[in-house]
Protein backbone atom coordinates (compact mmCIF):
# COMPACT_ATOMS: atom_id res chain seq x y z
CA UNK A 1 0.00 0.00 0.00
CA UNK A 2 1.23 3.47 -0.86
CA UNK A 3 0.00 6.85 0.27
CA UNK A 4 0.05 9.79 -2.12
CA UNK A 5 -0.96 13.21 -0.87
CA UNK A 6 -0.50 16.77 -2.04
CA UNK A 7 -0.64 18.94 1.04
CA UNK A 8 0.22 22.24 -0.61
CA UNK A 9 -2.53 24.48 -1.98
CA UNK A 10 -1.50 26.10 -5.27
CA UNK A 11 -2.40 29.59 -6.41
CA UNK A 12 -1.57 29.88 -10.10
CA UNK A 13 -2.09 32.04 -13.15
CA UNK A 14 -2.22 35.77 -13.72
CA UNK A 15 -2.19 37.91 -10.56
CA UNK A 16 -1.66 34.85 -8.35
CA UNK A 17 0.27 37.12 -5.97
CA UNK A 18 -3.00 38.79 -5.04
CA UNK A 19 -3.51 35.84 -2.70
CA UNK A 20 -1.27 37.81 -0.31
CA UNK A 21 -3.97 40.46 0.08
CA UNK A 22 -6.19 37.95 1.84
CA UNK A 23 -3.98 37.51 4.92
CA UNK A 24 -5.04 39.47 8.00
CA UNK A 25 -3.81 39.96 11.56
CA UNK A 26 -0.54 38.11 10.99
CA UNK A 27 3.07 38.75 11.92
CA UNK A 28 4.65 37.65 8.65
CA UNK A 29 8.31 36.65 8.64
CA UNK A 30 9.65 36.90 5.07
CA UNK A 31 12.70 34.82 4.13
CA UNK A 32 14.52 35.83 0.97
CA UNK A 33 17.93 36.67 -0.48
CA UNK A 34 19.69 40.03 -0.96
CA UNK A 35 19.02 40.18 -4.72
CA UNK A 36 15.25 39.92 -4.25
CA UNK A 37 15.47 42.97 -1.97
CA UNK A 38 18.00 45.04 -3.96
CA UNK A 39 16.20 44.40 -7.27
CA UNK A 40 12.92 45.62 -5.84
CA UNK A 41 11.25 42.28 -6.50
CA UNK A 42 10.37 42.09 -2.80
CA UNK A 43 7.92 44.96 -3.42
CA UNK A 44 5.68 42.55 -5.33
CA UNK A 45 5.16 40.82 -1.99
CA UNK A 46 5.20 43.66 0.53
CA UNK A 47 2.92 45.90 -1.55
CA UNK A 48 0.24 43.23 -1.37
CA UNK A 49 0.43 42.69 2.38
CA UNK A 50 -2.46 44.45 4.07
CA UNK A 51 -1.81 47.08 6.74
CA UNK A 52 -3.69 44.73 9.05
CA UNK A 53 -0.48 42.68 9.22
CA UNK A 54 3.08 43.25 10.40
CA UNK A 55 6.06 41.90 8.49
CA UNK A 56 9.80 41.54 8.88
CA UNK A 57 12.31 40.64 6.16
CA UNK A 58 15.23 38.26 6.70
CA UNK A 59 17.37 38.57 3.57
CA UNK A 60 20.72 37.16 4.63
CA UNK A 61 20.27 33.97 2.61
CA UNK A 62 23.26 32.91 0.49
CA UNK A 63 23.43 30.22 -2.22
CA UNK A 64 23.59 26.68 -0.84
CA UNK A 65 22.53 27.98 2.59
CA UNK A 66 24.87 26.88 5.39
CA UNK A 67 23.81 25.73 8.82
CA UNK A 68 24.85 29.11 10.26
CA UNK A 69 22.36 30.84 7.93
CA UNK A 70 19.56 28.71 9.30
CA UNK A 71 20.53 29.40 12.91
CA UNK A 72 20.58 33.16 12.27
CA UNK A 73 17.15 32.95 10.65
CA UNK A 74 15.66 31.07 13.60
CA UNK A 75 17.02 33.74 15.94
CA UNK A 76 15.50 36.54 13.84
CA UNK A 77 12.16 34.72 13.62
CA UNK A 78 12.04 34.31 17.38
CA UNK A 79 12.96 37.96 17.97
CA UNK A 80 10.16 39.09 15.66
CA UNK A 81 7.78 36.55 17.22
CA UNK A 82 6.32 35.73 13.81
CA UNK A 83 3.22 33.58 13.41
CA UNK A 84 3.45 33.09 9.62
CA UNK A 85 6.39 32.46 7.31
CA UNK A 86 6.67 33.44 3.65
CA UNK A 87 9.68 32.34 1.59
CA UNK A 88 10.30 34.12 -1.70
CA UNK A 89 13.19 33.27 -3.99
CA UNK A 90 14.93 30.31 -5.53
CA UNK A 91 15.82 27.00 -3.98
CA UNK A 92 18.26 28.48 -1.46
CA UNK A 93 15.73 30.80 0.20
CA UNK A 94 13.04 28.14 0.20
CA UNK A 95 15.34 25.43 1.57
CA UNK A 96 16.60 27.76 4.29
CA UNK A 97 13.05 28.69 5.33
CA UNK A 98 12.09 25.01 5.47
CA UNK A 99 15.08 24.27 7.68
CA UNK A 100 14.31 27.24 9.95
CA UNK A 101 10.77 26.01 10.46
CA UNK A 102 11.86 22.41 11.03
CA UNK A 103 14.76 22.97 13.43
CA UNK A 104 13.03 25.85 15.21
CA UNK A 105 10.04 23.67 16.01
CA UNK A 106 12.29 20.75 16.96
CA UNK A 107 14.07 23.04 19.43
CA UNK A 108 10.73 24.29 20.72
CA UNK A 109 11.52 27.94 19.99
CA UNK A 110 9.35 28.34 16.87
CA UNK A 111 5.60 27.94 17.06
CA UNK A 112 3.52 26.06 14.49
CA UNK A 113 2.59 28.52 11.75
CA UNK A 114 1.33 28.76 8.16
CA UNK A 115 4.15 28.42 5.64
CA UNK A 116 3.81 30.00 2.18
CA UNK A 117 6.34 29.68 -0.64
CA UNK A 118 6.72 31.96 -3.67
CA UNK A 119 9.32 30.64 -6.15
CA UNK A 120 11.19 33.12 -8.34
CA UNK A 121 12.91 30.51 -10.51
CA UNK A 122 11.43 27.65 -12.50
CA UNK A 123 13.62 24.81 -11.37
CA UNK A 124 13.59 23.31 -7.91
CA UNK A 125 9.92 22.49 -7.36
CA UNK A 126 10.68 23.12 -3.68
CA UNK A 127 7.28 24.73 -3.20
CA UNK A 128 5.64 21.28 -3.17
CA UNK A 129 8.34 18.99 -1.79
CA UNK A 130 9.36 17.63 1.58
CA UNK A 131 13.05 18.12 0.76
CA UNK A 132 15.51 20.73 1.96
CA UNK A 133 19.27 20.75 1.41
CA UNK A 134 21.59 22.52 3.86
CA UNK A 135 25.36 22.93 3.47
CA UNK A 136 28.16 22.33 5.91
CA UNK A 137 30.72 24.79 4.54
CA UNK A 138 33.57 23.53 6.69
CA UNK A 139 33.24 20.00 5.31
CA UNK A 140 32.02 21.11 1.85
CA UNK A 141 29.08 18.72 2.15
CA UNK A 142 25.35 19.04 1.63
CA UNK A 143 22.84 17.43 3.97
CA UNK A 144 19.26 16.64 2.95
CA UNK A 145 16.29 17.05 5.26
CA UNK A 146 13.40 14.85 4.17
CA UNK A 147 10.18 15.11 6.17
CA UNK A 148 6.56 16.06 5.55
CA UNK A 149 6.93 18.54 8.42
CA UNK A 150 8.54 21.01 5.98
CA UNK A 151 5.92 20.80 3.24
CA UNK A 152 4.60 24.31 2.52
CA UNK A 153 0.93 24.94 3.23
CA UNK A 154 0.56 27.17 0.17
CA UNK A 155 2.54 27.96 -2.96
CA UNK A 156 1.99 31.01 -5.13
CA UNK A 157 3.09 30.51 -8.74
CA UNK A 158 3.15 33.85 -10.52
CA UNK A 159 5.13 33.80 -13.77
CA UNK A 160 5.69 37.57 -13.60
CA UNK A 161 8.34 36.85 -10.97
CA UNK A 162 10.45 34.85 -13.44
CA UNK A 163 10.12 37.22 -16.40
CA UNK A 164 13.53 38.83 -15.72
CA UNK A 165 15.47 35.65 -14.86
CA UNK A 166 18.67 35.77 -16.99
CA UNK A 167 19.02 33.28 -19.86
CA UNK A 168 21.83 31.29 -18.20
CA UNK A 169 19.79 30.76 -15.04
CA UNK A 170 16.69 29.98 -17.10
CA UNK A 171 18.68 27.25 -18.85
CA UNK A 172 20.23 25.83 -15.67
CA UNK A 173 16.97 25.72 -13.75
CA UNK A 174 15.04 24.39 -16.74
CA UNK A 175 17.45 21.49 -17.14
CA UNK A 176 17.04 20.81 -13.42
CA UNK A 177 13.30 20.44 -14.08
CA UNK A 178 14.01 17.93 -16.84
CA UNK A 179 16.39 15.98 -14.59
CA UNK A 180 13.77 15.82 -11.85
CA UNK A 181 11.24 14.36 -14.28
CA UNK A 182 13.64 11.83 -15.82
CA UNK A 183 14.84 10.59 -12.45
CA UNK A 184 11.31 10.28 -11.11
CA UNK A 185 10.21 8.43 -14.25
CA UNK A 186 12.83 5.69 -13.94
CA UNK A 187 12.61 5.46 -10.15
CA UNK A 188 11.83 2.04 -8.69
CA UNK A 189 9.04 3.83 -6.79
CA UNK A 190 7.41 5.20 -9.95
CA UNK A 191 3.68 4.62 -10.36
CA UNK A 192 0.84 5.73 -12.62
CA UNK A 193 0.46 9.04 -10.80
CA UNK A 194 4.12 10.04 -10.90
CA UNK A 195 4.37 8.81 -14.51
CA UNK A 196 1.56 11.12 -15.60
CA UNK A 197 3.28 14.10 -14.00
CA UNK A 198 6.69 13.23 -15.47
CA UNK A 199 5.39 12.73 -18.99
CA UNK A 200 3.71 16.13 -18.94
CA UNK A 201 6.85 17.78 -17.58
CA UNK A 202 9.08 16.28 -20.29
CA UNK A 203 6.75 17.52 -23.01
CA UNK A 204 6.56 21.00 -21.48
CA UNK A 205 10.35 21.31 -21.14
CA UNK A 206 11.04 20.35 -24.75
CA UNK A 207 8.25 22.63 -25.98
CA UNK A 208 8.96 25.73 -23.88
CA UNK A 209 12.44 25.82 -22.30
CA UNK A 210 14.23 27.09 -25.39
CA UNK A 211 11.52 29.70 -25.92
CA UNK A 212 11.87 30.96 -22.34
CA UNK A 213 15.65 31.00 -22.72
CA UNK A 214 15.62 33.02 -25.94
CA UNK A 215 12.88 35.47 -24.93
CA UNK A 216 12.24 36.09 -21.26
CA UNK A 217 9.17 38.17 -22.13
CA UNK A 218 7.47 35.13 -23.69
CA UNK A 219 5.02 34.81 -20.83
CA UNK A 220 3.38 31.68 -22.20
CA UNK A 221 6.76 29.91 -22.11
CA UNK A 222 7.55 31.35 -18.68
CA UNK A 223 4.25 30.16 -17.22
CA UNK A 224 4.57 26.70 -18.77
CA UNK A 225 8.08 26.25 -17.35
CA UNK A 226 6.91 27.52 -13.95
CA UNK A 227 4.15 24.90 -14.02
CA UNK A 228 6.59 22.23 -15.22
CA UNK A 229 8.87 22.93 -12.28
CA UNK A 230 6.01 22.49 -9.83
CA UNK A 231 4.72 19.33 -11.53
CA UNK A 232 8.21 17.82 -11.46
CA UNK A 233 8.41 18.59 -7.76
CA UNK A 234 5.15 16.75 -7.19
CA UNK A 235 6.51 13.78 -9.14
CA UNK A 236 9.79 13.36 -7.32
CA UNK A 237 8.12 14.00 -3.98
CA UNK A 238 6.28 10.73 -4.69
CA UNK A 239 9.26 8.76 -6.01
CA UNK A 240 12.38 10.52 -4.65
CA UNK A 241 15.37 11.20 -6.90
CA UNK A 242 18.35 9.16 -8.07
CA UNK A 243 22.00 8.95 -8.97
CA UNK A 244 22.09 12.16 -11.00
CA UNK A 245 21.08 14.30 -8.03
CA UNK A 246 23.13 12.23 -5.60
CA UNK A 247 26.30 13.05 -7.54
CA UNK A 248 25.24 16.62 -8.33
CA UNK A 249 24.73 17.57 -4.69
CA UNK A 250 28.12 16.20 -3.68
CA UNK A 251 30.07 17.50 -6.69
CA UNK A 252 28.27 20.84 -6.69
CA UNK A 253 29.20 21.48 -3.06
CA UNK A 254 32.80 20.49 -3.75
CA UNK A 255 33.36 22.45 -6.97
CA UNK A 256 30.80 25.27 -6.48
CA UNK A 257 29.01 24.57 -9.76
CA UNK A 258 25.35 25.71 -9.98
CA UNK A 259 23.06 22.78 -9.22
CA UNK A 260 21.12 22.79 -12.49
CA UNK A 261 24.30 22.98 -14.54
CA UNK A 262 25.87 20.14 -12.58
CA UNK A 263 22.80 18.02 -13.30
CA UNK A 264 23.06 18.87 -17.00
CA UNK A 265 26.71 17.83 -17.19
CA UNK A 266 25.86 14.45 -15.69
CA UNK A 267 22.53 13.74 -17.37
CA UNK A 268 23.45 11.87 -20.56
CA UNK A 269 26.01 9.74 -18.70
CA UNK A 270 23.55 8.79 -15.96
CA UNK A 271 20.91 7.89 -18.55
CA UNK A 272 23.35 5.53 -20.23
CA UNK A 273 24.31 4.01 -16.88
CA UNK A 274 20.70 3.59 -15.75
CA UNK A 275 19.77 2.04 -19.08
CA UNK A 276 22.65 -0.44 -18.85
CA UNK A 277 24.33 0.75 -22.04
CA UNK A 278 28.08 0.28 -22.45
CA UNK A 279 27.91 0.83 -26.19
CA UNK A 280 25.13 1.51 -28.69
CA UNK A 281 25.47 -1.82 -30.45
CA UNK A 282 23.54 -4.07 -28.06
CA UNK A 283 19.84 -3.72 -27.24
CA UNK A 284 19.37 -3.07 -23.50
CA UNK A 285 16.58 -4.88 -21.68
CA UNK A 286 16.55 -2.97 -18.38
CA UNK A 287 13.35 -1.41 -17.10
CA UNK A 288 15.02 2.01 -17.19
CA UNK A 289 15.90 1.56 -20.88
CA UNK A 290 12.27 0.69 -21.63
CA UNK A 291 11.09 3.77 -19.77
CA UNK A 292 13.52 6.13 -21.50
CA UNK A 293 12.34 4.64 -24.79
CA UNK A 294 8.72 5.34 -23.83
CA UNK A 295 9.64 9.00 -23.34
CA UNK A 296 11.40 9.07 -26.70
CA UNK A 297 8.22 7.77 -28.33
CA UNK A 298 6.17 10.37 -26.44
CA UNK A 299 8.38 13.07 -27.95
CA UNK A 300 7.98 11.59 -31.43
CA UNK A 301 11.61 10.49 -31.67
CA UNK A 302 12.92 7.32 -33.41
CA UNK A 303 12.45 4.47 -30.92
CA UNK A 304 11.92 1.17 -32.74
CA UNK A 305 13.89 -0.58 -30.00
CA UNK A 306 15.45 0.40 -26.67
CA UNK A 307 18.90 1.01 -28.16
CA UNK A 308 17.52 3.52 -30.64
CA UNK A 309 15.06 4.97 -28.12
CA UNK A 310 17.67 5.72 -25.46
CA UNK A 311 20.07 7.13 -28.04
CA UNK A 312 17.32 9.33 -29.49
CA UNK A 313 16.45 10.70 -26.06
CA UNK A 314 20.10 11.45 -25.27
CA UNK A 315 20.57 13.16 -28.64
CA UNK A 316 17.47 15.29 -28.06
CA UNK A 317 18.81 16.33 -24.67
CA UNK A 318 22.19 17.20 -26.24
CA UNK A 319 20.42 19.32 -28.84
CA UNK A 320 18.47 21.17 -26.14
CA UNK A 321 21.73 21.80 -24.26
CA UNK A 322 23.35 23.23 -27.40
CA UNK A 323 20.42 25.51 -28.14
Amino acid sequence: MEKISFKTDLFIGENALDRLKEYENKKIFIVTDPFIVSSGMIDAVTSRISAKNEFAIFSDIIPDPPIENVVAGISALNEFDGDMMVAIGGGSAIDAAKAMKFFGQKLGTVKAMPFVVIPTTSGTGSEVTNFSVITNQEKAMKYPIVTDAILPDEAILDAELVRTVPPAITADTGMDVLTHALEAYVSTKANDYSDALCEKVVMLVFDYLERAYRNGDDMEAREKMHNASCLAGMAFNITSLGLNHGIAHTAGAKFHIPHGRMNTLLLQHVIRYNAGITDFQSIPTSEAAKRYTALAKLLGLPASNTRIGVRSLINEIKQLQKN
